[in-house]
């Protein structure tokens, strides 16, 4: 059934996850919503992502479930294998992670970045005829009281009701939100990251037993490093991720093919399984990991220009929530516009920043949290309780039902920003961890 429409019109720049969620979850409340991408054409680039159980209940409200059954043919199947995870030196797997079990309203994905893109971005597409303009750059942003717009490099100059900035990392939005630029900063952390098929691995008896068994999770953890080694799709795909300590000053550039050499100076005392499984790559990426201060606001002055995913709050990848939480941005924002209506747009984003701003900084705490625990293990604690060192899956993050937050605490959001611009008063942030809501 159609939704009711809103005649709000959207403009979203930006095709990745964070701006197709926010395209399709607007098009599901009945707003008028249009992207530019900058890409001149969709490619399957990149290697593993990951989208817990708040955004596969995202995903399984769209088409039915068909989506998200679209989704999980492609991914990882660890229902028997789990994740193991090892000691760095020894190689003696110290804790054996079990996989919970898959549910269907809310499933939990990983895999190619470039294949799940690809089935996300064809449904906003071709079956819900959302407009996406491709080499598309966009050159300047602009808003006033009553709209906000995008200026092409082409000189063309399009306007909307909200503008959504869902440019990443290097997000030009982000200049226009904050009034200057926001530098990326070194987190002190560099990833490796490598996807290949198992054509050496197989061949060779050292590995052969990651591709000969279905679908395999292992780590190996090590000071100030954590090695993660997945086989996908019964075994024929292979993907490697290294994390590691990393002082190089960082640039807008952070991106750089990889040294095969240098990732086995990293290796030099740990398992050889490891580099075994390391020198059958054909190429990898060197992606220095970028870290932002909080900014202080997404929101642009006359609240028009919204900052989504990464362009507002980038995540360390041991959070595995980068995605997810750009996916419960494009929920949130999607409901609030809803409620606010056409005459209240700038209170319905100035409410979703509200609603969202705490839980986000709250996950992203996580990323930091997980990385120190493997990075600084202490062996001893771990040979007592081996489940000390397993990947958290925390029920207040992937329990959260983005939409329904949304919708349940809208009102008490706008009655908090009333009592904020009240120069007397004060009050606390909307509750910005709330319990886990699961249905």
């Amino acid at each position: 059934m159609a939704p009711t429409p809103t005649g709000i019109n959207v403009i979203i720049v930006g095709a990745g996850f964070g701006g197709l969620t926010a395209a399709i979850e607007c098009h599901r409340q009945g707003h008028n919503v249009t992207i530019y991408e900058n890409f001149p054409a969709l490619k399957t680039l990149g290697d593993i992502i990951s989208f817990g159980a708040n955004g596969g209940r995202i995903f399984a409200r769209w088409a039915d479930g068909a989506i998200a059954r679209k989704l999980r043919s492609l991914c990882i199947d660890l229902t028997d294998y789990g994740f193991r995870i090892h000691k760095y030196d020894t190689g003696e797997v110290v804790y054996h992670q079990p996989t919970p079990p898959q549910r269907e309203e809310a499933p939990v994905f990983n895999g190619h970045r470039g294949e799940l893109h690809e089935v996300v971005f064809n449904y906003a597409r071709d079956e819900l005829g959302i407009p996406i303009h491709l080499g598309q750059h966009v050159d300047e942003y602009f808003e006033t009281e009553d709209k906000a717009g995008i200026v092409l490099k082409s000189g063309e100059r399009v306007e909307a009701d909200i503008v959504i900035g869902a440019d990443g990392v290097r997000s030009k939005a982000r200049e226009l939100v904050l009034g200057y630029v926001d530098k990326p900063k070194s987190s002190g952390y560099a990833v490796w990251r490598a996807w290949f098929s198992n054509k050496d691995m197989i061949a060779d008896p050292r590995t052969k037993e990651f591709c000969e068994n279905g679908d395999t999770f292992n780590g190996w953890i090590g000071p100030d490093v954590h090695f993660l080694f997945s086989t996908i799709k019964g075994g024929k795909d292979c993907c490697w991720v290294l994390t590691h300590k990393d002082e190089h000053d960082i640039d807008e550039s952070w991106s750089f093919p990889g040294k095969l050499e240098d990732v086995y100076k990293v290796l030099e005392g740990w398992d050889p399984v490891c580099k075994a499984i390391v020198e059958k790559t054909p190429s990898l990426v060197d992606w220095k990991l970028v870290y932002r201060d909080p900014l202080p606001t997404w929101v642009s002055k006359h609240a028009r220009i919204l900052l989504l995913g990464d362009a507002a709050h980038p995540f360390l990848p041991t959070s595995a929530q980068g995605a997810t939480q750009a996916m419960e941005d494009g929920v949130t924002i999607a409901v609030a516009l809803k409620r606010g209506g056409k005459d209240g747009v700038p209170a319905a984003v100035r409410a979703h920043q509200e609603l969202r701003y705490e839980r986000v900084r709250a996950v992203q705490k996580t990323g930091e949290s997980t990385r120190d625990r493997w990075h600084k293990t202490d062996w001893e604690t771990v040979k007592q309780n081996p489940k000390s060192i397993e990947f958290p899956r925390e029920d207040w993050i992937h329990g959260f039902d983005a939409e329904k937050y949304a919708a349940d605490n809208y009102d008490e959001a706008i009655k908090k920003l009333a009592i904020k611009q009240e120069p007397e008063e004060e009050t606390a942030p909307l509750a910005a961890v709330p319990p886990a809501v699961v249905v």
